[in-house]
């Protein structure tokens, strides 16, 4: 799968680098500006997110946005679906270990390639309704 880099706009209005994955992939994934997304998942935890945005915050954000949860992977199911073009659908947001990202017309949008060579397992996908 190919990879593009892309912070959603982050450098915009921060430096470096933080924990903030989940709202550059809804930034990408919806098109909404960067701040717009960090100030609405800050409003909804009660504080930054830039450690690392709670599950059930990242859940309800995307929710409202109107996308849905697809789970690909169940507790003690093993992993069936890995982070590869023929795997994924070519627009959605990706749950990986740790992580989430946006995959964008088949190209991985990230700020670094989390696939691991296609080997990476993901645990489900937000998809958007139309």
């Amino acid at each position: 799968m190919n990879f593009k880099y892309n912070d959603g706009g982050r450098s915009k209005y921060f430096k470096g680098s933080c924990g903030d994955c989940a709202i550059r992939a809804i930034a990408i994934a919806s098109g909404l500006d960067y701040l717009d997304v960090y100030n609405m998942v800050k409003a909804e935890a009660g504080k930054s997110c830039r450690n690392g945005t709670p599950k059930k915050v990242g859940r309800k954000i995307l929710a409202r946005l109107g996308f849905t949860w697809v789970p690909t992977m169940t507790i003690g199911s093993g992993c069936k679906v890995h982070l590869t073009a023929n795997e994924v659908p070519k627009n959605c947001i990706v749950s990986l270990s740790k992580h989430l990202c946006c995959i964008k017309d088949g190209v991985i949008n990230d700020t670094y390639d989390p696939s691991r060579g296609g080997n990476r397992c993901v645990y489900g996908y937000f998809i958007k309704n139309f």
